[in-house]
């Protein structure tokens, strides 16, 4: 079913483009998924030694701003080759 689907888009459109809305699928994608696993061991770190919760969640926020910028920077990669 996903093969036919993604034969007529190829059809419809060019590899490139299609190449383009995958790349920036899978970079959302990817990026939802580090930050749930740094929000999960972020809140497990914080569970073990509840002292250090400031320092761990000032690290996890770091950590969170630089996924979420990667990603942002792909799915710009990726919109520039869809448009370009």
């Amino acid at each position: 079913m996903l093969a036919l689907i993604m034969l007529q888009a190829v059809a419809s459109a060019g590899i490139a483009q299609v190449g383009a809305a995958i790349g920036a699928g899978l970079a959302v994608i990817g990026a939802g998924l580090g930050i749930g696993k740094i929000g999960s061991a972020a809140m497990e770190a914080i569970g073990r030694q509840p002292e250090a919760a400031s320092d761990i969640r000032m690290n996890m926020i770091i950590i969170g701003a630089l996924v979420e910028g990667v990603a942002l920077f792909a799915v710009i990669v990726c919109l520039l080759a869809l448009y370009a």
